[in-house]
């Protein structure tokens, strides 16, 4: 069975885990800071903090901002329920911006649509989802973010390995060239993996202690930091509490431990090949679907064809083809090759929408109408590919 994603570890990530789990430190030892680094000279940011997971790192930077009720963040409707619960976890309202129905990217339109609804004294941030690897129009939306004074989130979680053009040159997702934070996820079938785990970059070190602070109870343990000296102090002497350690705002156990920052590590050292593998397979499945045109069409930003994507959505016209999407998936299926729908629109979660009652959002409601996730991951062959188009053009009815 080809599986929609999933996990690429060889010997080499097991025996990086194995060395941890047989050294001093499971946890808050030295590969955090090892894989941080590692991190931040791939992605050209100057900090990088590591989290528990994706979702983590996007609450993380909504705390770090302080984020509150009556704020407003917007946040596109296409895209995992962590992008708006992140911020939504603090208080602040979310104002759902339509994507692009083809390629369920928010656009700078939909974005100056989303601020038009939006309360302009209480907007506090902006959330853009590099769908899929795609990219968005950062330079646009950190122009229109820029004029409106509000933060710039980037939520990679999909996007590690994927660029974007900057001025005259190219910018690293996650180097905050142009925003204020960028998120991570490292979940089995994101582009490495740490089993779970996520990573927060930003440009700002004041932000980046706050982060630091957040995943980790709000504890600070650094002496030259500490405002209470009963505390920290001996009294009498002067002499430094070893053991002491100060509460200086309320965070959450965010923490990476350090055998799934090995594994991190391990994994992101492979992005000189997982990335070209990826590639290579978008290119192929660009190449054997286009006999099938008139059946599915790659959801891709042709504006962004060199692209690591994490996810090969196609887009289909189930009602063409005579079929629901839950039947085509069944009919693959029984032919070895599993399929994910990514994602329902957040507004139509019954959460959301009691929130937001009478929302329409045209563009998400056509991207979700047709997008089926298929199979896209390193280990896979270009053969594998052949056996996706096939079973494709078998059940579409080619």
């Amino acid at each position: 069975m080809l599986a929609y994603g999933r996990q690429s570890i060889a010997q080499d990530d097991i025996d990086e885990v194995v060395r941890v789990l047989r050294g001093d430190f499971l946890t808050t030892g030295p590969e955090v800071p090892k894989f941080e680094e590692a991190f931040c000279a791939y992605t050209g940011a100057p900090h990088a903090l590591a989290c528990a997971n994706g979702t983590a790192a996007l609450h993380m930077i909504a705390m770090a901002m302080d984020l509150k009720p009556g704020d407003q963040v917007i946040v596109p409707s296409i895209s995992f329920v962590a992008t708006a619960n992140g911020p939504h976890y603090c208080g602040a309202e979310v104002i759902f911006a339509d994507v692009d129905a083809e390629t369920g990217l928010m656009t700078p339109h939909a974005l100056k649509e989303a601020m038009a609804r939006a309360d302009k004294s209480r907007l506090r941030a902006v959330f853009v989802v590099h769908l899929n690897g795609s990219r968005v129009d950062l330079e646009a939306i950190a122009k229109l973010t820029k004029e409106a004074g509000v933060a710039l989130v980037e939520d990679a979680c999909h996007a590690l390995g994927s660029t974007y053009p900057v001025g005259n040159g190219t910018g690293n997702v996650g180097d905050c060239a142009l925003s204020d934070f960028c998120a991570f996820s490292f979940h089995p079938v994101k582009t490495i993996t740490s089993g779970e785990g996520g990573m927060v970059t930003c440009r700002d070190p004041e932000m980046a202690a706050r982060l630091a602070l957040l995943r980790n109870h709000g504890l600070e343990r650094d002496k030259d930091l500490f405002t209470d000296p009963e505390i920290g102090f001996e009294v009498g002497t002067g002499e430094h509490n070893p053991w002491a350690y100060e509460l200086q705002m309320l965070g959450y156990n965010y923490r990476l431990t350090d055998f799934q920052a090995a594994l991190g590590r391990s994994q992101l050292a492979k992005m000189s090949r997982f990335g070209p593998q990826r590639k290579a397979l978008v290119a192929a499945y660009r190449r054997k679907l286009a006999p099938l045109a008139h059946l599915v069409t790659p959801a891709l930003n042709t504006d962004n064809e060199d692209a690591v994507l994490h996810l090969m959505v196609g887009r289909i016209d189930f009602a063409a083809r005579g079929k629901t999407r839950r039947q085509v998936m069944a009919q693959l299926r029984e032919l070895g090759v599993g399929t994910q729908v990514h994602y329902i629109p957040i507004h139509r979660q019954p959460y959301y929408a009691k929130l937001n009652p009478g929302l329409n959002l045209p563009g998400a409601e056509a991207y979700y109408a047709g997008c089926l996730s298929l199979p896209l991951y390193p280990d896979m062959t270009e053969a594998d590919v052949d056996t996706v188009v096939r079973a494709l053009a078998t059940v579409l009815g080619d």
